[in-house]
């Protein structure tokens, strides 16, 4: 077991990649990333046996920004009979269960890459998993009771309907999502799809406890190009009052709660009022991400809000690099202003070409 597979959405391989190999190197392991372009996964691949299992549980996840999946695989078990797949798939497990207790395992997903070719092989992965979890908790598998703490997760990845990688993750440092994508029914009350955005990231970033102790009808919070109010909508539902800053229209619907007061000004201009204490900022807008991370810092520097999620759009090539550069710019800015911050930032299943970013601070 000397491989990871990382899941990522098609076209960011290669982030994916350089990735993983820098967040490897700074454990001390060392290996090389195999890619295969809009493939929709990742394959690195460890010199040393047993590191990749390392990797699983001492890499977070949460500070992966291009996987949406990590797991532990053993190599492609190729030419499956249509016949009987499930038995190579047992005794596979029962081998790596000489390497690492499988027994302590609670659920199973049989997946496949995230990709318009894999769709037709998706369908044969819900059909397959119903008699595969059948023979595995015959086996004695998929019977541990202890899920969030502890424990694993099986994971069969079919790259082809008589190909697939046998592995597993660790419940603690894993996306607990089928495929690790978090799928978001859109509300007909949105004024625009954006606002999947951001609901996914309130999701992602934030417990529930935390989402209601820090998102509700006593906050404030700013949207920065808010137009026509995809965003202000999730804060609005949460309770805040939302000062929304665009020059275009706002959806009728948000003025009628009266919770929103429409600013038409330059977002990189506005500055919160005086006596409003803002407790979010949130930003969407289309814009060089170095400047929308200018923008970011300054606002966390002048203390014009405590916590913030936004987007950074990235360019066609070195967008690793442009990420890196980003997050540099602001941390190296709290760090001379003196600010304890936390941050995170993830590719989510409803960004595209962008990452979203949270950070909230306090001095």
């Amino acid at each position: 077991m000397n491989k990871l597979a990382l899941y990522c959405r098609i076209g960011f391989e290669k982030e994916t990649a350089a990735e993983i190999t820098e967040k490897a190197a700074e454990k001390g392991v060392f290996g090389f990333a195999r890619v295969n372009n809009d493939s929709g996964y990742v394959i690195f691949e460890c010199y040393q046996e047993g590191e990749a299992d390392r990797l699983a549980r001492e890499i977070p996840f949460n500070q992966l920004i291009f996987a949406r999946q990590m797991i532990v695989i053993s190599d492609l078990l190729e030419n499956l009979p249509s016949t009987d797949r499930i038995t190579p798939i047992i005794e596979e497990y029962n081998r790596l269960g000489g390497l690492v207790n499988l027994h302590r395992t609670t659920e199973l997903f049989v997946e496949t890459a995230d990709t318009n070719e894999a769709k037709e092989l998706s369908v044969f992965c819900r059909k397959f998993t119903v008699p595969l979890r059948q023979a595995l908790k015959k086996q004695g598998y998929l019977a541990f009771k202890e899920v969030k703490k502890s424990g694993l997760t099986l994971h069969i990845f079919f790259v082809k309907p008589n190909c697939c990688y046998v592995g597993y993750s660790y419940n603690n440092n894993h996306s607990p999502n089928f495929m690790g994508i978090l799928r978001l029914k859109f509300p007909p009350q949105a004024p625009s799809r954006s606002t999947l955005k951001l609901h996914e990231a309130i999701l992602t970033f934030l417990s529930p406890e935390e989402e209601r102790k820090r998102m509700n009808e006593s906050m404030y919070g700013v949207d920065l190009g808010a137009c026509p109010g995809g965003w202000t909508y999730q804060l609005v539902k949460r309770g805040l009052f939302v000062y929304a800053v665009d020059h275009g229209k706002m959806a009728a619907s948000l003025h009628d709660t009266g919770r929103i007061d429409h600013c038409p000004e330059d977002g990189f201009k506005f500055q919160p009022p005086k006596r409003s204490k803002i407790d979010w900022l949130v930003c969407d807008m289309v814009e060089q991400p170095i400047r929308i991370a200018a923008l970011i810092a300054k606002w966390l520097v002048n203390e014009w809000c405590r916590e913030t999620i936004f987007n950074l759009k990235l360019p066609m090539k070195k967008r690793y690099a442009e990420v890196q550069n980003c997050l540099q710019l602001i941390t190296n800015e709290l760090d001379k202003a003196g600010f304890k911050y936390h941050i995170q930032a993830k590719h989510l299943y409803h960004d595209r070409e962008e990452i979203t970013v949270h950070i909230s601070v306090k001095k």
